[in-house]
């Protein structure tokens, strides 16, 4: 199998056409792909004074104790209640099983954070996380033992969420670990997320690593360049009140498809991502998953800082990879129907 993989990579390398010439590309990670307007400081200053704009917090207000509501939902929540670690809002549960309490509540003992606040019950999770509903479970099981012994971190230093998910997984048990990966593994991946070719995008604030359009006397459009930026179709029910129905829109370069897609069949994603890209047994699908996801592993995985059991399948496929060429492809993933 060892074998058959390394030909494999190396004849998909050389498939991959010119940016080949040089094993790893050369460069800061891209900082769109990570929740950021700019790259990493490369003096090494603190992370927490690099780069990222908008930052969304309300200093010193005094916390609002309204009920808010969704259409469709019988509940109320307060802001406080939707963002309680510890038992976050489930503004659906009709949506999805019965949680597992690792899902539903965490572990306060252990500072471990309900993997439904971030991942959402359903698990659909928004761009600065993952989504990990419909995963293969042992590729979900991997993935927490990849984070816990240190196997899977990231390219930017300022990208906490990362940090956060490597301490949830050391203190995690086994048996944790499983409920969680059966709970997400359980449900189907149905689209979440709309991609639009465009050579522009609305302006955005960054909260918390996820793109917000602005509002207002500030909103309007600005050049897309070379990036992805992913964000919420509606702002206050995403960022705000969380809402587990509400989806995203990605904004991708004009023509990034359709050069994905050469690069894709170029490169036989399908061999071992299924010929709709839709997972082929613990190989999970990212056929309509987010873009900026798929561009944070990517570059990740090039670089060294995810090395976990799956990615030595990656290794030599992403290697020749430029970040153009990474956005393509993940532009052209995320367009198929899941």
């Amino acid at each position: 199998m060892r074998t058959f993989v390394g030909g494999f990579s190396l004849a998909v390398a050389s498939l991959l056409g010119p940016s080949a010439i040089g094993a790893q590309q050369q460069g800061p990670p891209p900082p769109w792909a990570y929740g950021f307007a700019t790259p990493p400081d490369p003096s090494g200053a603190p992370p927490a004074q690099q780069g990222q704009r908008g930052g969304g917090g309300r200093g010193g207000a005094p916390a609002d104790t309204t009920p808010r509501t969704l259409p469709g939902s019988t509940a109320s929540f307060t802001l406080a209640q939707i963002r309680d670690g510890f038992g976050p809002a489930d503004w659906f549960p009709g949506d999805h099983p019965a949680m597992p309490p690792i899902v539903a509540q965490g572990r306060r003992d252990a500072m471990i954070t309900a993997c439904s606040l971030c991942h959402y019950p359903n698990g659909k999770g928004r761009p600065e996380n993952a989504a990990v509903s419909g995963l293969p479970f042992s590729y979900i099981v991997q993935a927490m033992m990849d984070f816990k012994s240190d196997a899977r971190k990231s390219a930017d230093p300022r990208k906490t969420n990362t940090t956060r998910m490597i301490a949830f997984a050391k203190g995690m048990t086994d048996e944790e670990i499983k409920a969680a990966a059966t709970y997400f593994a359980s449900m189907k991946w149905t689209p979440w997320i709309k991609v639009v070719e465009s050579d522009s995008a609305p302006k955005t604030r960054i909260a918390g690593g996820l793109f917000v359009a602005i509002e207002g006397a500030d909103a309007g459009k600005e050049a897309l360049g070379q990036r992805i930026i992913e964000t919420p179709e509606n702002a206050e029910a995403s960022e705000l009140l969380r809402n587990p129905r509400s989806g995203f829109v990605a904004y991708v370069p004009k023509g990034s498809i359709k050069k994905g897609e050469a690069l894709a069949t170029r490169g036989q994603c399908a061999l071992c991502h299924g010929a709709n890209l839709e997972g082929l047994g613990p190989v999970p699908g990212i056929g309509g998953r987010s873009p900026t996801y798929m561009v944070r592993q990517m570059y990740d995985m090039q670089h060294g800082v995810r090395s976990g059991v799956w990615s030595e399948l990656m290794k030599r496929v992403v290697a020749p990879l430029s970040v153009d060429d990474m956005l393509n492809l993940a532009a052209y993933a995320a367009s198929r129907a899941p």
